[in-house]
């Protein structure tokens, strides 16, 4: 009995360590296929932004639509930021160019830079949206994001 009793103490930890370790492999398995698969919300994302650009939509309204899409369809404690969803469109594309064709032409559209002028409003940023690295003058440089990396 007083080694049944040992045995439990000391193996309950491990076997709870091993369950969770399952779990979150589990977990990060199935995230990596929704992202290769085109029922993901990047796939459904892409699906949205290349049917609305090929119907003649500009790339703010599309955008708009793919991204809300997105936020909705992702499983996850956070919100996915714009420039991931950017990412999971471009991946779909890219991995699937039969079922979105003449898309390719659009992606570039992701990424380029928005003009302030815009008179298209969002809630959301666009993926390419200027911020200032640190949410000011980051180490008194005053340099944005877009300038940091290019």
């Amino acid at each position: 009995m007083a080694t049944r009793l040992f045995l439990a103490r000391r193996l309950g930890p491990l076997v709870l360590a091993v369950a969770a370790g399952l779990l979150a492999t589990a977990g990060t398995a199935q995230r990596a296929r929704a992202g290769n698969d085109i029922e993901g919300p990047g796939g459904k994302g892409a699906q949205v932004y290349c049917f609305m650009r090929n119907n003649g939509n500009v790339h703010e309204v599309s955008w708009t639509a793919a991204y809300a899409l997105i936020k909705r369809q992702s499983a996850g404690m956070f919100k996915t930021s714009p420039e991931h969803a950017a990412v999971m469109i471009t991946e779909a594309v890219v991995q699937n160019p039969g079922t979105f064709p003449d898309c390719g032409r659009f992606l570039g559209d992701l990424y380029a830079p928005r003009s302030s002028g815009s008179t298209a409003t969002s809630a959301e940023p666009s993926p390419t949206a200027i911020s200032v690295v640190g949410g000011g003058n980051a180490g008194g440089s005053g340099m944005t994001r877009s300038e940091r990396y290019n």
